[in-house]
């Protein structure tokens, strides 16, 4: 948790400051005067006694006791400065400028870990090192510019970066967006993104902002970042977060088609998911996601364009159409009444275009029409620029007019940023926001949209074979099971497999024929990729051809034995899982068979899965519609599909050894789901 003191302190101390504002020492303690910190402000400099106005101390062991220390001096002077101020002047807030630390070298991961232990000893709070500070409502404790005009309804910002917050900050001032609060944690030494998060959390009231933007570069606990975001949008706020760095490391060493599948990266989309955090994946996405949750929530998908310039209407329509939403035809009556108030050529049908020569009037009319006599529509984007001909302030009062006595959402698109420069800032100077492409608008808006909903943390489903599960678990050895225990293991989990039998000889796969009848599959034990040393046969239909395959099988490198099957038919389907560091238990599904390696159509989720997750998984695969049936071939039971993706999820929280897991394939009819091929790793570390 982080102190309070940090938030919001009644004494601050530069320690380097100067004269320089050039200097990140001179540079925070301008920022501190010019944005009004209310408390006592102290600097220590050798060299100085005066620092910008500011009482300045020689050394660190004159200064009172201080709330805050922000410190912009060389590394290898900052462990005695915090010793001396975490044991003699009881501070408790501690922000780092200065790097040098775990990012340069093992002796600066070793004198970091120092200065946190030291912190840690007196229950204080440590940004940084290595980074620019932070922002919020008392002060301005950064040595960067711009200082934002901060806004208690703006959005609160963590940033792993500073440059990243920097160019961020820029941009929204730009567009009109409004930060609450900037947090850059540099190194994240003690307290990372996750921890600000449930500082917000754990601080949240009425009066807090309602929008949270994180650029996160680690996640050093997913869990935390978990339990905070759902937490907070159950309180009804929104997040966006950009996670950059992501690696493949671990697809490259897995050796299962899950293990290629589910990499880190994976697994942040699906914490994402879980938690209800839109993810983006550059700065000007993030703002234009952020300002659009400062807007009321679209509630529908029938959108109205509103346009006095062909071109961009069009490209807004394509982005619109193509991530789910509509821009329907207005037709009628009501379309042929408000044709009739617009200048000869325009065109209300939607996009309703008034022409370049349209005037704020007619907007005011349009956006009427479509707030109180096109019910069908459920918000409207309004884009308006000029050719530099005459000034549009009327236009743009009437844009501010209607977006705040307007029930249904208007989103404006001022794309003239050069010739109508001082009416956007007019505009934005009454607490609007701008957006200037229409692409990335509408991609935006759409990806909001389609977000997936806030999955709530669910307590583990642990069946009534617990017991069972984890005494087979307790037998098992590390690696790979064979097949009877993953059969057993299966079985105890309910999930439905096919009837097979184990077979290291002629001898024993002839009676194996006493329970099952032709045509049968056969398949190589020992390799992984059974397909790949072609370590299958399909359709044996005779002792003759079941003898010769045997022989086959068993001549294949680190063959110990032949799996006999009878022969099903159905659907290819896949499902995985796979322990990912942290993350926990990564449950994937999918087309099956050769499918998933040529299409790697598929979905993951985090562990524990309901069944209502598992059909939204299901439902956003982008095969889904063969799932469903297509072309006169029956669908499958999607239920059971999601009955045993739910089962998979149990299994793999009653039996965290299990480090990947995979069903492939499984094959599906309208009547049932069997499992037909199962690999399970276990890892007890």
């Amino acid at each position: 948790m982080i102190h309070e003191k940090l938030i919001n302190p009644a004494s601050i101390v530069v320690i380097g400051a100067s004269n320089n504002k050039q200097t990140p020492g001179g540079s925070v303690l301008n920022n501190l005067i010019s944005h009004n910190f209310k408390g006592e402000l102290f600097a220590v400099n050798p060299k100085e006694t005066v620092v910008q106005g500011v009482k300045c101390y020689s050394q660190v062991s004159e200064i009172p006791n201080v709330d805050v220390a922000i410190i912009a001096i060389a590394a290898k002077f900052t462990l005695e400065t915090i010793q001396l101020l975490a044991t003699t002047k009881n501070t408790k807030g501690f922000i780092i400028f200065s790097a040098g630390f775990s990012e340069k070298d093992e002796d600066g991961a070793k004198l970091e870990q120092q200065i946190v232990t030291t912190i840690n000893a007196v229950g204080g709070s440590l940004l940084g090192p290595n980074n620019i500070g932070l922002i919020n409502q008392n002060y301005a404790g950064v040595f960067t510019t711009p200082i934002p005009k901060l806004n208690s309804k703006g959005v609160d910002f963590i940033s792993g970066s500073g440059a990243t917050a920097v160019f961020i900050i820029e941009a929204a001032a730009a567009s009109g967006l409004t930060f609450s609060s900037i947090h850059t944690v540099g190194n994240s030494a003690q307290i990372g993104v996750e921890e600000v998060l449930e500082h917000l959390d754990e601080d949240f009231n009425e009066q807090s902002s309602k929008v949270k933007l994180l650029y996160i570069e680690s996640i050093s606990n997913p869990q935390k970042l978990l339990k905070h975001a759902t937490s907070l949008i159950q309180k009804g706020c929104k997040i966006a977060a950009i996670k950059a760095g992501s690696s493949d490391e671990g697809s490259r060493a897995a050796s299962s088609h899950t293990g290629a599948l589910a990499n880190s990266d994976v697994a942040v989309d699906a914490l994402f998911k879980k938690a209800g955090i839109v993810r983006c994946y550059g700065r000007n996405e993030l703002i234009t996601v952020a300002s659009i949750f400062l807007h009321p929530t679209l509630t529908g998908k029938n959108i109205a364009v509103i346009t006095h310039a062909g071109g961009p209407a069009v490209m807004l329509t394509d982005a619109l159409s193509k991530s789910g939403l509509n821009v329907p035809e207005i037709k009628g009556k009501v379309s042929e009444e408000l044709l009739e108030k617009l200048f000869l050529g325009s065109s209300a049908s939607n996009p309703i275009d008034f022409l370049a020569t349209g005037n704020a009037e007619q907007l005011e009319t349009i956006i009427d029409y479509c707030e109180h006599k096109f019910t069908e529509i459920d918000a409207m984007v309004v884009i308006f620029g000029s050719p530099g001909l005459f000034e549009v302030y009327d236009v743009y009062d009437v844009l501010n007019k209607k977006i705040n006595s307007c029930s249904k959402p208007i989103f404006a698109i001022l794309p003239s940023v050069v010739n109508v420069k001082n009416e956007i800032e007019h505009f934005i100077s009454k607490g609007n926001i701008a957006f200037f492409d229409e692409v990335q608008f509408g991609n935006a808006l759409g990806k909001i949209f389609n977000s997936t909903p806030i999955s709530i943390p669910q307590e583990k489903n642990l069946s009534e074979n617990y017991n069972e599960i984890r005494e087979i678990i307790a037998n098992c050895k590390e690696g790979y099971l064979d097949p009877n225990t993953v059969k057993q293991l299966l079985q105890a989990a309910k999930i439905p497999i096919v009837e097979e039998f184990v077979c290291t000889g002629v001898a024993s796969c002839e009676k194996a024929l006493k329970s099952i009848n032709f045509p049968i599959v056969m398949k190589v034990i020992g390799p992984v990729h059974k397909s790949d040393v072609g370590g299958i046969v399909l359709n044996v239909e005779s002792v003759h051809k079941m003898t010769e395959s045997f022989y086959k099988l068993m001549k294949i490198k680190g063959a110990t034995a032949v799996l006999l099957q009878p022969m099903k038919k159905g659907l290819e389907l896949f499902i995985g899982a796979k322990r990912e560091s942290n993350f926990g238990h990564l449950v994937l599904c999918g087309l099956g068979g050769i499918y998933i390696e040529v299409f790697k159509d598929i979905q993951a989720r985090l562990a524990p899965i309901s069944n209502d997750d598992a059909l939204e998984m299901i439902r956003s695969l982008k095969s889904y519609k063969i799932i469903q049936g297509i072309r006169n071939q029956a669908g499958i039971n999607e239920n059971t599909f999601a009955e045993i993706i739910t089962k998979i999820s149990n299994l793999v929280s009653i039996a965290p050894e299990i480090s990947e897991l995979d069903l492939n394939p499984l094959l599906a009819t309208s009547e049932e789901i069997i499992a037909v091929d199962a690999r399970i790793y276990i890892e007890k570390n």
